[in-house]
This record gives structure tokens, sequence and C-alpha cells, in this order.
């Protein structure tokens, strides 16, 4: 092979992996459309998708490999960034609500709003989580507000009004985490990376119905193989998508059940459909025969017609009714008699609903490709995508050193990537172990279970909060926090090694090799010296082995001093006066308000200061039923777990 260039940084490479072909694009932007320089397609040699999902990865990545490799050699180029779309069959749709108390807030911020959104979601994962038997990985894709609420009264907007209790309802749209690992394991075995994700009917739309014309109420529905994808704009943005379960591969089934040939003959009929011309094929039964066109064209009337039905019940549903407009595209969109069909379902004027094609020239074109193919839709939209920046896929953020997979147009937070690839609340916030609680000689113990290590995050080096605003170019990197260990001590360990007596457990001889379990109860008897053993001090639990982090760490906290005797100064609102402050019993304890509750912290016997982690068991939140954020503030200001907490501070954990 001759040598090739490198890969310019301005030029973009797409792949459409459909159910029956891999069809790949280089091109590159020029006077704000896409230029495209070359296309090629190959068709899979059997079935190696189904239904628009991979089956067979190595297959796959083999013939995406082979369209790539007949690219480079005519342009002479090494291409090794792709750019890709996750086929919408896949897509699961579901609703969430979150409810903050903000009666604290004088009004409503962004930043609020922001947290109760993302409750909502949590809550719409979680819900999907329950309806599958096993705990599964979802990428979100994107979402909806239906609904805000304040103190029960629905609103448009939050933003600067004030309350007790806010609400947010969602619509979320996730993918399963299968679909696009495969996807992505299937261009690692083509030997590529993936440098930006879409989704299918967003990419077709991208290529159809260009930015300017989204003002009108239009529907894209493209129709592949194995799925037909459907896209709705209006006022300017895409509104929803969805997508129908009925595809071309139900025409082709309905031709070999009529003519009695293979799958692929099938295909061959279909496709070469044209009014007037008659079609010559062998049948499985190695016999020739000639078909005419109107014979083809009876026996695919029944499943035609039941595929124009679905689109017209998906487009209804999705758009709240019939668009103003209908473009069909893809390679199903062919079919002689579909269109009239589509616009008969949807009581739509025939002159309404267009095969997709002619308007690609407001988005792309080329010197010597007829772009004039609803075939191209998908491909052409991916490029179309990331190379005239339509969507944020068109720029490279990392993710621990890998391209991240990003799906939402629109501002991103550091929230919003963690979510899209994989990573939860609990990986984000962490819970502390399980206390467990015994009594010894009526005295009640509890051994507290260890803290959570909080998550280390840093965008581009620097510490960044979860709601940080990403850019293109940024790179993340996050370790996700590890939760503690449940408190475990056996019945010797609690006791101590000098323990030379009895001991009943739970009213039993006590071993002690025995593991204590939540409200167990020990009573200690006399020893061999006729003395009885000392009560054993509550030892403190260990401090929390912390992971290396994936970056340098940042500076960490510092041991706070003891703090003073409590001067003749007036109090932080909140606190007791010092009348009625009770007297301080040893040195070093230290003062604070606790969700506007007055605590005091004993001393820790290792001299070590308190963290805001070690207030979460106090602080009443159900770390085990937790849906959303956990806001943590210390005197206004908002904080990390790692926050060393000083005499008199207001800590407020919600």
């Amino acid at each position: 092979m001759k040598d090739l260039r490198a890969q310019e940084q301005d030029l973009i490479f797409a792949l459409d992996i459909g159910t029956r072909s891999v069809v790949g694009v280089v091109g590159r932007p020029s006077g704000g459309r896409f230029k495209a320089l070359d296309i090629e397609m190959a068709e899979h040699g059997s079935r190696a998708m189904l239904d628009g999902q991979i089956d067979n990865i190595r297959q796959v990545g083999a013939l995406a490999r082979s369209v790539t490799e007949r690219l480079e050699e005519r342009l002479g180029v090494r291409l090794e960034r792709v750019c890709v779309a996750a086929a919408g069959r896949a897509l699961r749709t579901q609703s969430g609500s979150f409810a903050m108390d903000i009666s604290e807030e004088k009004s409503i911020s962004a930043e609020t709003i922001s947290r109760l959104e993302a409750g909502a979601l949590s809550a719409a994962e979680e819900a999907l989580q329950v309806e599958d038997e096993v705990r599964r990985q979802f990428f979100m894709v994107g979402y909806t507000v239906a609904q805000y609420r304040l103190d029960n009264y629905p609103l448009a907007s939050l933003l600067e009004h004030s309350g007790q209790k806010a609400e947010a309802d969602v619509v979320a749209t996730f993918l399963p985490g299968e679909v696009v690992e495969s996807l992505y394991a299937a261009m690692r075995a083509a030997g590529l990376q993936v440098s930006s994700l879409t989704l299918e009917p967003i990419a077709a739309m991208n290529a159809a119905i260009p930015a300017e014309l989204r003002l009108l109420n239009l529907a894209l529905v493209d129709v592949g193989a194995g799925t037909t994808d459907i896209a709705v704009c209006r006022d300017g943005s895409v509104t929803g998508y969805t997508m129908a379960t009925i595809a071309g591969d139900e025409i082709t089934e309905a031709i070999m059940r009529t003519f009695l040939v293979d799958f692929k003959t099938a295909e061959e009929i279909k496709r070469g459909l044209r009014p007037g011309e008659d079609a010559h094929y062998t049948d499985i039964l190695g016999l020739e025969n000639t078909a005419a066109f109107e014979e083809i064209h009876a026996a695919i009337q029944e499943p035609m017609g039941r595929l124009a039905e679905a689109i017209a019940a998906q487009v209804t549903e999705l758009n709240g009714g019939a668009p103003s407009a209908l473009f069909l595209a893809g390679g199903g969109s062919k079919l002689d008699g579909l269109r009239e069909k589509v616009a008969a379902s949807l009581g739509m004027d025939e002159r309404r609903v267009a095969i997709a094609g002619n308007n690609f020239a407001k988005s792309a074109f080329a010197d010597e490709i007829d772009l004039n193919n609803p075939e191209y839709a998908t491909p052409l939209g991916i490029a179309i995508s990331a190379g005239l920046g339509l969507l944020n896929d068109s720029y490279v953020i990392t993710l621990n050193g890998e391209t991240a997979k990003l799906f939402r147009s629109g501002v991103l937070t550091v929230r919003d990537i963690l979510l899209m690839n994989g990573y939860t609340y609990a990986d984000m916030l962490g819970r502390s172990g399980k206390n467990l609680g015994v009594s010894l000689n009526g005295r009640r113990m509890v051994l507290r279970g260890e803290p959570a290590a909080p998550a280390i995050l840093r965008v581009n080096g620097e510490e960044a909060a979860i709601n940080a605003v990403v850019h293109a170019g940024d790179s993340i990197r996050f370790q996700p926090a590890r939760s503690g260990r449940d408190a475990a001590r056996t019945l010797g360990e609690l006791l101590g090694k000098g323990f030379a007596g009895r001991v009943l457990l739970n009213n039993r001889e006590g071993d002690l090799k025995t593991p204590l379990r939540q409200g167990d109860v020990i009573l200690t008897l006399e020893g061999p010296a006729g003395v009885v053993p000392p009560l054993p001090s509550q030892p403190e639990p260990p401090e929390p082995e912390r992971p290396e982090p994936p970056v340098p760490p940042g500076p960490r906290p510092e041991a706070a001093p003891p703090p003073e005797e409590p001067k003749a100064e007036p109090p932080k609102a909140g606190f007791p006066g010092p009348e009625a402050v009770k007297p301080r019993i040893r040195k070093r304890e230290v003062e604070i308000l606790l969700n506007g509750k007055p605590m005091v912290l004993p001393p820790k016997e290792n001299g070590q200061p308190y963290y805001v982690m070690d207030l979460l068991e106090r602080s009443g939140v159900d770390f085990e039923k937790l849906e959303g954020p956990v806001r943590l503030t210390v005197n206004g200001t908002e904080c990390g777990f790692s926050q060393v907490v000083k005499d008199r501070d207001s800590i407020t954990i919600r």
C-alpha cells in the first residue's frame, strides 16, 4: 500500500453501521456546508446485525475495516478517527420526579434547578432498573422537563422564585450500555477511535432538515432494514425521537414467502422493483422464474400497509398529531407506494410527504458524487453533525484518558458527562459503612462503619465541582467515591487481648472468635483472679485506606487546632448564648450547628479533626435510599466531603 497522509483535524470520517450495510463518508466543512470527498458502501456477507443492533462484533469490525481501507487507498489518507451513530431501536424512555426543600433559599438559582433536575434523572434511571430483573448500565441520551412545581403549583420556570418545596418531572431517554459498548468494540476491532457519537434519527434529521427549517413542525422518518427511526422538530429544535419496530426486512420476508426465494434473492427483487419491469430470479428449488411488477407489488401491499400504519402511529404519538410535512429517508423509502400509504395513514396531503435527498444540498455537496439518494441520510447526517458543529458530539472531551461518549446538544456539565458514561450518583457520593450496635454490660455501644472515601474530580488538572460546565478539549479525571466498610468486630476484638474471664453472648457462653451481630447483648463475668474486667473503651473506626488518585492529589486538609475557650462575644445565629451552653467536660470538643440543630462532637482519641463526611450519619439523610445529589455547605459555602469541621461551624447536609 502507498504511503498515507495523517488525517487532518478538519477531515471528517463517518460510518453508518446499518443492519444491511456499512456506509463510509469522508469530507470536510466548506462554506457552511459539508463537502463530501468520497463515499463507500459494502454489504454484510451474513446477518451480523439484528434490527440495528450489532450481533457479531468481529464481522462488523472487519467490514468497517474493509470500507475504511478502500477510502484510505483512494484518498491517500490514513483514517483513524471516526464519527458514528447508535440505532434508535434500543432507546428507553422513562419519567422521573424529584422534590427539594428550598425553604432556606431566598430565591431559586440555576444551580438549584440543576440539582432538582439531576434528582429527577436519577429517579428515572432507577425506575428503569426496577423494570429489569438484572441491574444494567444505561447511558443517558437526553431529557426534557415535563413540569416544574413550586409548593404544588405548576410553573413553566422556577428561576428566581421562592417558596418551601420545589419539584420537577422529567422524561429522560437512555440507551442500554450493551448497545453503546458493542458499537465501540466494533470500531476498536476496525482499528478506529470513536470521536463522535450521536443517534441515527438525529443524524438523519441534520442531513434532511436544515436548522433554518426547524421552526416548522416537521418529521423525518428513516426507513432502514431493521429499524425505522423517527425524529420530530418544531420551534427551532428537535423535540423528540422514537422508532417503529417494522422496517424494510418485513417487505423482504414477504417476497421470500411468496416467491420461495432466499433472503439475498428477495432483497435483489425488492431493490429492482420498478413499474413496467419484470424480475427474473431462481427459487430455492433451482427453477428459473419471472415475476411481473404487478405480481410483486401485490405481494408487498400488506406488510407495506403495516409499515405505513406503524410510522403514522409513532409520529402521531411523538408529535401529538400529524406534522406540517414529513420526509422519508433510508433505503426503504424507495418502495413504490409507501409515500402515498404514509400520507393516507396520517390523513395528510400526499404533497406534504416527500422523499428526502433533493434537499441535502442545503447541508452537503460534492463535486463528483451524486448525493440525491435517501440512503445517504444517516451517513451524511453523522458527518454533517460533526463537521458543522450541530451537536456537542462534534468536539472531543476525554474522561480518564478515553474519549467520552456524548449525546446531547446544549450546555453540558461534568455531572452530565459522568451520567452519559455509565457512572451513577453512588459513584459520585459513596456511603459510609453500616454501624454495628451492641450492648456491653448494660451499656449501649455503637461501632462505627468506615466513612466513604470521597470521589476525586479534576478538570484539566484542577479540582472541580460536579456541576462545572465542560468545554471542547477538556480533560476530566474522575475516581469514584469508595463506600466505607461496614463495622465488623469479633467478641475477642471488642473485649481486648487482655481479657481472660468468662463472657455471655446473648445469655450463652461466648466464644471470643464469634463475629458480633447487630443487637448482640454481651455480659462479662468474673475472671480467674476474681476481678470483673473493666469496661473497654469504644475504639474509633480506622481511617479508610484511600485509593491512589488517577491524578496528583490536591492539598490535603490540615488538622484543625484545638478550639480556644469561648470568649465573651456574640454567638453565631442559631447557637445558644453563653448562659445556655453546658460546661465543657473535656477540651477539644467541637460545638457545631448541623442542619440548624446545635450539636457537640466529642474529641477523637487519635487527635484527628472532624470532616464533613463524619457527620453524614448524623444528618438524617437516608443514604441507603438516596435518589438525588446531596448538597454540602459550611457557613453557607458549598464544600466537599473532606472539608475540615471547626468549632461553631454551621453545616448543612441535605
